[in-house]
């Protein structure tokens, strides 16, 4: 059998790609936004590079929950906006790394992250748009 040496960085490259991808679990990871505004519907657009996953209107007390399993490079990232009549906010609502907020609540005065079973604290205010 003869080897071509040129192929041999593409060759090495390919198996440590093969046991990357069967070493790392099948996880599944979720997101959860619940609307706590007093008598308001919240609408809710939350995109990735590779999901955009639509504007929701999510009714007081309800919530938006999404599961997906995040890519093998470790970079996974979802972008959220919301809006309640003319105040706006946008915030990462999830980034792959250590410490990963997934429980969102949102509030009259803005948008809150809570951390197991922690009380939640104040991550992003409201914004207005300007006129």
């Amino acid at each position: 059998m003869v080897i071509n040496k040129a192929l041999l960085p593409a060759v090495a490259l390919a198996t440590i790609m093969m046991i990357i991808i069967m070493a790392r679990p099948s996880v599944q990871e979720s997101v959860n936004i619940t609307n706590q505004v007093t008598q308001k519907i919240l609408i809710v657009h939350c995109r990735s590079k590779d999901d955009d996953l639509g504007a929701h209107a999510v009714a007081v007390g309800a919530s938006i929950h999404w599961s997906f399993g995040p890519n093998l490079s470790g970079n996974t990232r979802f972008r959220c906006k919301l809006a309640v009549q003319d105040r706006r906010i946008s915030f990462v609502a999830y980034k792959e790394s250590i410490v990963t907020f997934r429980d969102w609540v949102v509030r009259d005065d803005g948008v809150y992250v809570k951390l197991y079973d922690s009380p939640a604290f104040l991550k992003a205010a409201w914004t207005r748009p300007v006129i």
